[in-house]
């Protein structure tokens, strides 16, 4: 498993990276790591609440001890946390161990998927799709420095755990 690299996908919030990772993980029989998940149990708090108590700046440290942890060796597939790529450093030490997919989508078809959800802390107090809008022009240099491009806007999880399959052999 150790010599297997990993599959690492970034992507802004609402792309699809937690549900393509669980089937990636499933098919591929391959542990799955959500990078915000290890560090809301590591923390014993929401990622929301892990910015509100202690700053972005403690949570993007966080991350970035993560990122050296997982990148030490392959086999796995990494679903990053959205602000991952703001690190390039980051992104280098994933690249060792890792084959790096980027997943995008329209602001509006991110919108439709994280709508309902409260737990993004990015997105509070104002017009959602204006700050999506803004965060991804903001990321959009970051987000086409990674390798591999998918946009999942019209496609099924499905569709895109195949095109991964070809990207990643």
């Amino acid at each position: 498993m150790g010599t297997e690299k990993n599959i690492v996908l970034f992507g802004f919030m609402g792309t699809g990276k937690s549900a393509i990772a669980r089937l990636l993980g499933e098919r591929l029989d391959r542990p799955v790591v959500e990078m915000d998940e290890v560090i809301e149990e590591q923390e014993g708090m929401t990622i929301s609440r892990l910015f509100m108590e202690k700053g972005e700046a403690y949570f993007r440290n966080r991350e970035r001890e993560l990122v050296g942890e997982l990148s030490q060796a392959g086999g796995k597939i990494i679903a990053t946390g959205g602000g991952v790529i703001l690190n390039p450093d980051n992104i280098r030490e994933l690249k060792r161990n890792g084959v790096l997919i980027c997943l995008t989508a329209s602001p509006e078809v991110i919108l439709k998927r994280v709508r309902d959800e409260v737990h993004r802390p990015l997105l509070e107090g104002g017009d959602r799709l204006e700050m999506i809008r803004k965060i991804l022009e903001e990321r959009r240099l970051l987000y086409d420095r990674i390798d591999h491009q998918i946009d999942t806007s019209d496609m099924t999880v499905e569709q895109v755990v195949e095109e991964i399959f070809t990207m990643a052999n």
